[in-house]
């Protein structure tokens, strides 16, 4: 189903949802970003972009994303995603009953989340749990869609399939089109009239999709987003060797960030360093975003037609601001 936006696009696949389930409630993480209408504004985690703006949608509930650095507590990998898994089965003893449950929706890399990579058996473990209650699966891929992560999806890395997905960004190239893609049998649950808009496939945005879709094939930018994101993530980690301020370097294809910490704990996060490092770039021509809860991460989703060497340059001036900032 096409429409205009990100957010258009999860308030329909939630609405689907509900209708396909005939159930009332909805599972989201912290961390989240899902948009500024009222139900994706709900499922968003961040307060600072839902202030003095509710009530909110009901019958929505929350867990915490799975996030290996800041929370595993020297768990491994394997051990931390098992307790997870544990919390989100005790979720329908002490949040909300499961059979109550219409929908759970994630982002498999949180955008403003500060690019954190949900591990892969949290999510096989995330899809066994649905099909156990039958809870529509949602994957939010507004951001990590369209070679972002070296692939169509990020959940083409998971090999695992939802039952709805939500896709836009980079699907225009800047033209307002979205959408929602799933199952037959749970897009056709919706009841005529209740999944509308006024603009929904709008001809010149679906244009500027078809020919960013062909771009997208013509020059390979799937591969493009691997090598892009090799050189991130080659320049990160090296800059972590140097810098113990960098606490962690995460990300998936092209999506890579940077976290930025006290003392090397990742419970300690360190925004004004960040902020720092933001202004220092801005002054030298750079425009960076910082991410996540705490402000103390750097995102990084360069246009996947960037050149090698104006990609270094980039990050060239941000280890020279990071070098600065900390010696300040």
């Amino acid at each position: 189903m096409l429409m205009s936006t990100g957010a258009e696009a999860a308030e329909k696949a939630i609405k689907i949802a509900k209708q396909a389930t005939k159930r009332d409630a909805v599972i989201c993480y912290t961390g989240a970003f899902h948009g500024r209408t009222l139900m994706a504004m709900t499922l968003t985690s961040k307060i600072d972009y839902k202030l003095n703006c509710g009530p909110f949608a009901p019958e929505v509930y929350r867990l915490p994303l799975p996030n290996t650095y800041r929370y595993s507590n020297g768990l491994t990998e394997d051990e931390y995603v098992q307790q997870e898994l544990k919390r989100l089965h005790e979720s329908g003893k002490n949040l909300v009953n499961p059979k109550n449950v219409a929908a759970i929706i994630i982002e498999l890399v949180q955008g403003e989340g500060g690019f954190t990579v949900a591990p892969q058996a949290y999510i096989e473990g995330l899809r066994d749990f649905c099909d156990e209650h039958g809870i529509m699966l949602i994957f939010d891929e507004v951001q990590s869609g369209f070679a972002r992560t070296g692939s169509w999806g990020a959940m083409d890395h998971y090999n695992v399939i939802p039952d709805l997905s939500t896709w836009a960004k980079s699907m225009g190239s800047g033209m307002p089109i979205a959408t929602v893609i799933g199952k037959a049998e749970v897009m056709d649950a919706a009841a005529p009239g209740t999944i509308g808009g006024t603009y929904i496939g709008n001809p010149v945005a679906c244009a500027a999709s078809l020919a960013t879709i062909q771009y997208i094939k013509d020059v390979k930018l799937n591969e493009r987003g691997v090598e892009v994101g090799n050189i991130l993530r080659t320049r990160f980690e090296a800059m972590q060797t140097k810098f113990p301020q960098i606490g962690d370097v995460r990300g998936l294809g092209a999506m890579m960030a940077i976290e930025f910490v006290k003392n090397g704990d990742p419970r300690q996060p360190d925004g004004d360093l960040c902020s720092k490092v933001v202004k220092g770039c801005a002054e030298q021509g750079l425009i960076i975003i910082s991410a996540g809860t705490y402000k103390n991460n750097i995102r990084v989703l360069s246009p996947l037609t960037i050149s090698n060497d104006l990609l270094n340059k980039g990050l060239d001036i941000i280890e020279e601001e990071i070098r600065k900032a900390t010696l300040s």
